[in-house]
């Protein structure tokens, strides 16, 4: 597409308004045809637009700390991670050096690397599986985007798998159900047909053994502990939840799995899937 002025061009790229002032900050951000150029330049048909995205600064507050990571796939734009359970995301006062975030600051520490932490779909601290980090603020907007509009079919595709205990009936559906702060706690959410916000979850059997069920679950919002409330208005709440579910028999943690994610890159536009194994402990249940 031609004769549009680079932010212009900029925006059908998945460049969000922020991103387009923080690059504006840097004038050697953009170039056209190897010289500066101003956002409100147009582009002809034979120009070659160049973006340089900087940061220098990291993030201060994040303690690197060195922890095993399984990187499932790294770039100049993002990395996917495969998270052990017992590991939350962000350090907070009861895990100020045992996150994700430790881990990757100590990663990037040990390249001389500036780093940001930047987690685009957020896991509960007991929840295994994928997660996507992007390495700056142009992948994370386009990505953070990508989150928000996976009700269109466009966005970010996120499976799960859980394990509930019984026959799981009916074996697919989806749950409708808007959630809320429970009233008198920090943490826990509920179901709240008057306040709160829409969430949809879809869901199929996989599998049943040794008296589980194997559930294949996507979402279709992103609220906290979804999966986990939702599985439990339907009757069947996760084995191992300390929280909506304590069935400690098989799990002492929630048997939820992020085991596929689907997206766009945020710069090259490529479809990219991404798969994790059941880890160990689900498997030991279902097998």
């Amino acid at each position: 597409m031609t004769d549009q002025q680079i932010k212009t061009f900029l925006k059908t790229k998945g460049f969000s308004a922020q991103s387009i002032i923080t690059l504006k900050k840097d004038p050697a951000a953009v170039c056209v045809n190897g010289e500066p150029a101003f956002m409100n330049r147009r582009l002809k048909a034979e120009d070659v637009l160049r973006i340089i995205i900087r940061e220098d600064l990291s993030s201060e507050k994040i303690a690197p700390v060195e922890l095993p990571l399984d990187i499932v796939y790294e770039d100049e734009d993002l990395l996917v991670i495969n998270k052990p359970a017992g590991m939350p995301i962000h350090p907070s006062m009861n895990n100020y050096d045992n996150s994700l975030a430790n881990a990757l600051a100590w990663y990037f520490a040990e390249k001389k690397t500036p780093f940001v932490f930047r987690c685009i779909n957020r896991l509960d601290r007991d929840t295994s599986g994928l997660t996507v980090i992007a390495k700056h603020y142009v992948s994370a907007g386009i990505l953070a985007e990508q989150v928000t509009n996976k009700a269109s079919g466009q966005g970010m595709q996120r499976e799960y798998l859980a394990i509930v205990r019984g026959s799981l009936t009916p074996e697919q559906g989806t749950i409708s159900a808007p959630l809320g702060r429970k009233p008198g706690s920090v943490i826990e959410r509920t179901i709240d047909f008057e306040h709160g916000e829409s969430a949809v979850t879809h869901y199929r059997l996989v599998k049943k053994q040794n008296g589980h069920s194997l559930v294949s679950i996507r979402l279709e919002t992103g609220r906290t502990h979804q999966i986990r409330i939702h599985m439990k208005y339907l009757g069947f709440p996760l084995i191992g939840d300390y929280l909506y579910n304590p069935d400690n028999e098989w799990m002492d943690r929630q048997a939820l799995h992020s085991a596929r994610l689907s997206f766009r890159h945020p710069i090259t536009g490529e479809v990219m899937t991404f798969e994790a194994p059941l880890p160990e402990d689900m498997a030991r249940v279902i097998h």
